[in-house]
């Protein structure tokens, strides 16, 4: 892992970049001296790691006393993508427009980007975890498809927020009876392109004895920001 810039933010967390072999990323860290809980952080669907609504989850989070770190997996951000990437987000533009069902064109764009994305955030969870200022346990926040698999398949995440506010592939929702960490699950009632029904039923399937499910009128970016108290309350619990 290497560093390739690092400033003090006003409110006094500090942010770096880094580049992980192939692999571009970005820690906040509080300015605590004592090693900080780590919560890892994904936009959904391979929106970039700049989005300005991550960095300000992000910040949030890193001043109230955690590491937070997110990066561009293989097709996400400014990465380049296949042609069958290119191709599926080529057709669910065109579905879109045309009112069309758009089902089967998330399965052959999300399932893809979740698999690929996987190992990447693995790898980059066993480099973080070794820098001095971050401890564990760890948490995990936002896009629920990348959530649930690396919760099925990560033992060192002990806690998770995820957003109900994107498509979740058909082997992530068999996977969500696996999961049995804490769980809070943010859903928009009123959600244009996600159906209310198919989140109250991925609710249901998970296998957690402790999950709490928040519902909130609006559309897809009105998630209150107050939902990020509860999420770092979920964390305190959990990981400190």
């Amino acid at each position: 892992m290497q560093f390739t810039s690092e400033q003090r933010l006003d409110d006094g967390v500090f942010e770096r970049e880094f580049t992980l072999g192939e692999i571009p990323g970005t820690l906040w860290t509080p300015e605590s001296a004592a090693p900080a809980p780590l919560i890892l952080m994904a936009h959904n669907n391979g929106l970039p790691k700049a989005q300005p609504r991550l960095v300000a989850r992000a910040r949030y989070t890193a001043a109230r006393g955690y590491a937070v770190a997110t990066i561009d997996a293989a097709g996400c951000g400014d990465r380049p993508r296949s042609a069958a990437d290119e191709q599926a987000r080529a057709d669910l533009r065109r579905a879109m427009q045309a009112g069309e069902p758009v089902d089967e064109i998330f399965e052959s764009f999300v399932g893809p980007l979740v698999e690929k994305a996987v190992p990447e955030w693995r790898t980059t969870l066993d480099a973080l975890l070794t820098l001095p200022e971050i401890g564990d346990p760890v948490g995990y926040s936002g896009w629920t498809a990348l959530g649930i698999r690396l919760a099925a398949v990560e033992p060192r995440i002990a806690a998770a927020g995820f957003f109900a506010g994107g498509y979740v592939p058909r082997a992530q929702r068999e996977e969500a009876r696996q999961i049995t960490i804490p769980l809070l699950l943010l859903l928009q009632w009123d959600d244009e392109g996600n159906p209310r029904q198919r989140a109250l039923d991925l609710f249901d399937a998970f296998g957690s004895k402790e999950k709490t499910l928040h519902a909130n009128l609006g559309g897809h970016t009105g998630t209150p920001w107050f939902e990020l108290e509860d999420g770092c309350r979920l964390f305190g619990r959990h990981l400190k």
